[in-house]
């Protein structure tokens, strides 16, 4: 294994090239991820609902609830 100042090349190259190949993977899984939102769109469904859906399912429970109560605030602050 080779080192410069200490760092060994061999791993450097290793690691960097696994990245690269990650984004890559990213890149064409963000290219899926488009195709199903048209998909979704071209059989009649709101894409920016389904994306807070998506966003929704993410939090817990205690954190949906909290952003529930704090829209539902707002709006009634605002006469909406």
């Amino acid at each position: 294994m080779a080192e410069v100042g200490g760092i060994s090349s061999d791993r450097l190259r290793s690691l960097i090239e696994r990245i690269e190949k990650l984004e890559e993977d990213k890149r064409e899984i963000a290219t899926d991820i488009r195709e199903v939102f048209a998909e979704a769109k071209s059989a009649g469904f709101d894409v920016k609902i389904m994306r807070t859906i998506l966003k929704l399912r993410k939090m817990d429970a205690a954190d949906r609830d909290e952003q529930e109560y704090l829209i539902e605030t707002y709006r009634k602050a605002l006469d909406m």
